[in-house]
């Protein structure tokens, strides 16, 4: 019985046109040959299983080949070529920098390159993993990279670009790997499945690649274990029964359920993909990535943007067509906002049905807000007072019987119009409409009163123009006014003073009070109190408490009149130290041996 060969190893490419997906790489490369411009140092990076050491080997074993075709790949016969697909090459060496990550190895490393290769053109040491390196080792390695003799190449490989130190990068031609398309993976393992004599659909295939996510190696793994499992015949629901993938078609029922409104057959389909032991967080995200693919199947444009078979694709026009782009939207928002709850929650099943429920209303919202007719604006008839009874008699002159007649007369029933009678429309331009007989309307008794209305009675206003053309009244603080103009002393004001700061102080205004005792205030002319504050800060703080204060102090003083002001003065004579430094500073002007203690000590401010 034969040793088996996985895959990925049995097929690795070995020739430039052999590299799957990276052709932007593979052509810079065979030009630097052709132009002999090769680089003293490459750096190959991208994720894992994309072909980074595969395209270091084939340079190394192209630049080295006696006998190049015309394409510039190895010929595969020299000696050269032989010794290095045998592994027993003396020119090209690799070093796996996951596990050679000292100077000691960088140190040998250094000594190997000053021996000239014994075989072909150049030296060329492969490192791979180069971003495990210590930064010792890095450090040890510049001079070597940046000046290696002229027969030597080394070739850099890492899946973690950003570790590696950027004196490094600055010294190297940098190659960055694509992730390999599912498209141009799919046909590479319908090639293998053509070779091996696997049986396979398409559709399966496409399943592998893009579960792989981009790597090769990851796809041709899977691509062993499902053939394995399934008899050497790789079918569309070998790999899902294998690689336990949520079905296309759950998605498909799911969504026709979404779009009918159907808000029990959508749970029911989520609660068979939970009995199967699928994860709540797996499927909203696909189902997130369901909606996407249909809105981008809406668009001719955008189709190929789908990376999924023939037959899916065809599946995803027809169910797009089915949904307005709306809905999409709305429930792609929906669904994200469901995976971005779905971790912190604590009844995870229930924030999956709830958006699954929001989904599967959407389409009754969405047709509400198209067909509801807008709403009409109206406006109310404004109707001219009637006079009143006597004009001459101003509003102060109304006697109270006058005021009551007034009250009862509009509360009574016949006083009061229905709300029909009160609005009407906004009328548009129209043609005028035939003339009727004109209907007489009752008059009106001479003591009628402006329509109000039914459950308040408001004052008579003399005139409308009068009540527009009026002054507006400025908002002023709630201090309390009156007449009483009490003479007092400062004393007397330095007694009430300090009693509204001992009522702040048991209130626990500790800052208040602090404010207010710390400065006494000062009488000016005209009752008004003058208080000085240090800064703004001070200065807000007494505004908070003012009314309150000026209430209390109008009251015992019995003098409406007084106001209060005040006035930022900076105290220059005694500062008061507020932050860390500013205190040391100050211990330090009275012993300036505590600084030379502090720099003894190696000691620092606690901030």
């Amino acid at each position: 019985m034969d040793n088996f060969i996985v895959s990925a190893r049995k097929y690795r490419p070995v020739t430039f046109e052999s590299v799957v997906g990276q052709a932007h790489i593979t052509g810079t490369l065979k030009n630097a040959i052709k132009n002999n411009q090769l680089a003293q140092a490459f750096l190959f990076c991208g994720p894992r299983g994309v072909g980074k050491t595969t395209c270091a080997r084939i340079l190394a074993k192209t630049i080295n080949c006696v006998n190049p075709n015309q394409q510039l790949e190895p010929c595969g016969n020299c000696e050269s070529c032989v010794s290095f697909q045998q592994g027993n090459s003396f020119s090209i060496h690799e070093l796996d920098a996951a596990s050679n990550n000292s100077v000691e190895d960088i140190r040998n490393l250094t000594e190997q390159v000053r021996i000239p290769p014994q075989t072909g053109k150049y030296k060329i040491y492969i490192i791979d993993e180069v971003h495990m390196l210590s930064s010792a080792a890095f450090n040890a390695f510049l001079k070597t990279l940046e000046e290696p003799p002229s027969y030597a190449i080394f070739i850099l490989a890492t899946t973690e670009k950003h570790k590696i130190i950027p004196t490094i990068l600055s010294r190297c031609q940098i190659f960055d790997f694509n992730r390999i398309k599912v498209e141009d993976m799919a046909r590479h393992l319908a090639a293998i499945a053509e070779k091996e004599s696997i049986g396979y659909d398409m559709e399966g295939l496409h399943l592998i690649a893009q579960k792989a996510d981009g790597g090769l190696r990851d796809a041709l793994s899977m691509f062993d274990q499902i053939a394995s499992f399934s008899n050497r015949n790789i079918t569309y629901q070998a790999v899902i029964d294998n690689l336990n993938i949520l079905d296309y078609d759950y998605y498909f029922k799911v969504t026709d359920a979404l779009l009918a409104e159907e808000v029990s057959g959508a749970l029911l389909l989520f609660d068979e993909i939970l009995s199967k032991g699928f994860d709540g967080n797996h499927f909203i995200i696909g189902l997130a990535s369901h909606l996407r693919n249909l809105l981008v199947g809406k668009d001719p444009a955008t189709l190929h943007l789908l990376e999924v078979s023939e037959g899916i694709k065809q599946k995803y026009l027809a169910q797009s067509q089915q949904a307005e782009a709306s809905f999409l939207v709305s429930a792609l928002n929906i669904a994200n906002h469901c995976d971005l709850n779905y971790r912190t929650s604590k009844n995870q099943r229930l924030q999956v049905e709830l958006a699954l429920i929001k989904i599967a209303h959407l389409p009754a919202v969405l047709q509400l807000a198209t067909t509801t007719p807008p709403v009409e604006v109206k406006k109310k008839r404004i109707e001219p007072l009637t006079p009143v009874p006597s004009t001459t008699q101003s509003v102060a002159n109304v006697t109270p019987e006058a005021v009551q007649e007034t009250q009862v007369a509009v509360l009574t029933p016949a006083a009061v119009q229905t709300e029909e009678e009160e609005e009407e429309v906004i009328d548009t331009p129209a043609a005028p409409e035939p003339q009727e007989d004109p209907i007489t309307e009752p008059e009106k008794p001479a003591a009628s009163v402006p329509k109000t209305s039914f459950f308040t009675a408001t004052p008579l206003i003399p005139n409308l123009n009068d009540l527009a053309s009026a002054p507006l009244e400025e908002e002023k603080p709630d201090y309390l006014r009156g007449d009483a103009r009490q003479p007092f002393s400062a004393e007397m004001l330095l007694n009430r003073w300090n009693a509204f700061a001992e009522k702040a102080k048991k209130e626990n205004k500790i800052n208040l009070f602090t404010l207010m005792t710390a400065n006494p205030p000062v009488l000016l002319d005209n009752y008004q109190i003058e208080l000085n504050v240090e800064n703004k800060i001070q200065e807000n703080q007494l505004q908070e408490a003012r009314i309150d204060l000026m209430n209390y102090l109008r009251t015992e003083l019995q003098n409406f009149q007084l106001d209060l002001v005040t006035k930022i003065v900076e105290n220059t004579e005694k500062k008061r130290l507020y932050t860390s430094s500013e205190k040391y500073q100050y211990m330090v002007e009275k012993n300036p041996k505590l600084e030379e203690f502090k720099k003894r000590f190696n000691l620092d401010l606690e901030l």
